[in-house]
């Protein structure tokens, strides 16, 4: 039995789930997200817990049960919490500013790099007020949209290695490698 797939989903108050034709609709307070769920794969909802289980221990069953259990868990944080990822941008004038739900940012390029949201995502912009360092938050309720969406941020302008300049996860460490030593050459 899978370890992952047997955890019970506890649902929060105001989040609804419902299964029709081998999708499932998760509903809460931010919004409602639909996700397609495998065959043979069942959901029972017993006691404010949601229970994924499976009806057989074939190889294509098992592999899914686990997987079904934390897409749908991922699902009920959404619509009840949201997710939330922020990206530092640091480096001598980097910048970013709002342009309606739009993000423009100067990266260094010889151009500004405008950003748009994908559907179901809002930036935010600010600024640390003791290192006058910008970051970008990026909200939304399903998780994989986040993430995506802040991955393709981040590959505008990965860290560089020397400096640490570019767009980083906040937390993230940066691997920092040592410059070109001064040895003093020959004469």
């Amino acid at each position: 039995m899978s370890r992952i797939g047997k955890l019970p989903i506890p649902l929060p108050a105001g989040v609804e789930i419902t299964r029709n034709n081998g999708h499932v609709v998760v509903k809460g307070p931010k919004g409602t997200l639909e996700r397609a769920v495998p065959e043979g794969i069942q959901l029972n909802v017993q006691d404010n817990q949601l229970l994924v289980e499976r009806p057989d221990d074939e190889q294509q069953t098992r592999a899914r049960h686990g997987l079904t259990r934390s897409l749908v868990a991922n699902m009920v944080q959404g619509v009840s919490e949201g997710y939330e990822k922020t990206l530092d941008i640091v480096g001598v004038g980097f910048r970013a500013e709002m342009v309606g739900q739009a993000v423009r940012m100067q990266l260094g390029y010889s151009h500004l790099v405008e950003i748009h949201p994908r559907p179901g995502i809002t930036f935010e912009v600010g600024q640390e007020t003791n290192t006058r360092q910008f970051f970008l938050r990026i909200r939304g309720i399903d998780k994989e949209t986040v993430g995506q969406q802040a991955a393709e941020i981040r590959g505008l302008k990965k860290p560089e290695p020397y400096k640490g300049k570019g767009i980083r996860y906040r937390g993230e460490a940066v691997r920092r490698k040592a410059g070109k030593s001064a040895k003093g050459g020959k004469k």
